[in-house]
């Protein structure tokens, strides 16, 4: 396999407080806390509009996983050890965050004396501990390493999902405006809402907020017309029924990202296909797992954030780590549907998955990162040809239902099962289906998820009955932030049919 899987220590448990914490997985996140509810502060409106002015609200620590593109196999599990250190250094920095509100009113510098510049030091030793990890295997360290150990604070007005570029990530789009009230923006939600929304809102107190929400119906269309295939090109699909997840098969771990750390993820998923994902699993355990595939040759793990409706309920997970302990909260809907398809390339013929290949595709700390990976795709039943949103959720009109969908990298580097960052060893195709630096198209996994719920309503500018996707607590819960992961578990005859359907035209099963 292409990874040294191996149980390592836990991440401690984060702490319930009056804000929840955040690990975000490759040593980066975003801290919210949230300082305008405080038992000992009680409703003094002098103090929340204090805090409000003078308090650091998020702390944002750069990336470092995601700078790793090229660690040798002989030191991932040190380096992955590492990065889980730093995000409980993180985590630990919230705490002292979301406890010290008095003496952050009483010393304009306290933030940085207290909080930022130890975090600093601490995590200065453990990017060097990085270094030296790989470079004693042979390998080469970026020199970038050095200088992502200084985290900045920021108010609460500061965060935004809307920072950085965006790639071609299969045809994800951000959402146009469709009305002042509906795209606002935080700042705009901010005020005159007592101290329920005026920090990020939610049921948890870290989102999401009335801006997040839009009337589908007041929505441009902004779907682009798909490729037309080509002589050469590869047309026919397969579809794999794997169930909705209806027996219930949850866990917060992620083990493409952070494999042998318990509550990995820091968010539940829903899982469909392999039966044995979790922190420890390995190649043999996949091998070996049982199947909701209704097709046996189909072992692969295919896994999601939950959705959950925040409307006052809560679920099984209120006081785990990874449900509102880290401010998940509210009632986990099933999926109404789940279908699983691979599709073709319009420009070429694909070649068969690598068994275990290891695929995540959109970022789950877009908040952080910024949108160059995003890749959420969100829609309406009867809208998904016209309008499909990454940086809002939509609002269906009655008789629609929300529609999640997610399209897979296509393009293989023909050798790598995984990578370091999860992302270089494979990549999007562009607009005509093209795959560049000499990667092969492989079977384009998409997938189609179909919710039953009511619409959400704004009012006053609050939003009531939200729903929103399980992520880092840091990231607000920000519709941009959905991403999916897959785990190819196919045998080889089987996938051999997959690929032999796509090529040649045909809908298989």
């Amino acid at each position: 396999m292409g990874r040294n899987i191996r149980k390592r220590r836990s991440p401690l448990a984060v702490r319930a407080v009056a804000a929840s914490a955040a690990l975000a997985i490759g040593g980066g996140g975003l801290i919210w806390a949230n300082f305008y509810a405080s038992a000992h502060e009680g409703n003094s409106t002098q103090n929340q509009t204090k805090a409000a002015t003078t308090q650091v609200a998020t702390i944002k620590c750069p990336d470092v996983g995601q700078q790793l593109s090229n660690v040798p196999n002989q030191a991932r599990g040190e380096v992955d050890g590492e990065l889980a250190t730093l995000d409980q250094q993180i985590t630990d920095a919230y705490q002292r965050l979301a406890t010290t509100r008095d003496a952050q009113t009483r010393d304009a510098s306290f933030v940085q004396n207290s909080i930022l510049g130890p975090l600093k030091d601490r995590r200065a030793a453990i990017i060097d501990r990085i270094q030296l990890e790989i470079n004693r295997v042979g390998g080469s360290a970026p020199n970038s390493l050095d200088g992502l150990a200084t985290c900045t604070g920021q108010a609460a007005d500061q965060t935004q999902t809307n920072t950085g570029g965006q790639n071609n990530n299969g045809g994800a789009t951000a959402s146009p405006s469709a009305s002042a009230s509906a795209t606002a923006g935080n700042g705009g939600q901010q005020g005159g809402n007592g101290g329920q929304q005026a920090g990020n809102g939610g049921q948890a107190g870290n989102g999401p907020v009335a801006a997040d929400f839009v009337d589908i119906t007041k929505v441009q269309p902004n779907v682009a017309q798909k490729a037309r295939t080509q002589a050469g090109g590869s047309a026919g699909t397969f579809s794999s029924s794997c169930g909705v997840n209806a027996n219930k098969k949850f866990n917060t771990d992620n083990v493409i990202v952070a494999p042998g750390v318990t509550n990995g993820a820091h968010h539940l998923h829903d899982y469909v296909g392999n039966q044995s994902n979790d922190a420890f699993a390995n190649n043999d355990t996949f091998a070996a797992a049982q199947t909701s595939c209704a097709n046996q040759g189909d072992k692969s793990s295919y896994y999601w954030p939950v959705v959950r409706i925040q409307n006052g309920t809560q679920d099984f997970d209120q006081n785990n780590d990874g449900g509102g302990k880290e401010g998940n909260v509210g009632a986990i809907k099933t999926v109404k549907q789940a279908q699983i398809k691979f599709v073709g390339n319009p420009k070429s013929k694909v070649v068969a998955m690598p068994k275990f290949l290891r695929i995540i595709t959109g970022d789950a700390k877009t908040t952080t990162n910024g949108l160059a990976n995003a890749n959420a795709h969100w829609s309406c039943t009867g809208f998904e040809n016209k309008v499909q949103l990454t940086t809002q959720y939509p609002i269906c009109p009655q008789g629609s239902s929300v529609v999640r969908t997610f399209k897979f990298q296509s393009c293989w580097d023909g050798v790598n099962i995984d990578s370091a960052n999860h992302r270089t060893h494979v990549a999007f195709a562009d607009a005509q289906g093209n795959c560049a630096n000499g990667f092969k198209a492989i079977p384009q996994l998409t997938m189609r998820l179909v919710y039953n719920f009511a619409a959400p309503t704004i009012q006053n500018g609050q939003v009531k009955n939200a729903y929103a996707v399980d992520g880092f607590p840091e990231q607000l819960h920000k519709p941009a932030t959905d991403h999916d992961d897959f785990i190819n578990v196919f045998d080889v005859n089987t996938m051999n049919k997959v690929v032999s359907c796509i090529n040649n035209g045909q809908r298989c099963r």
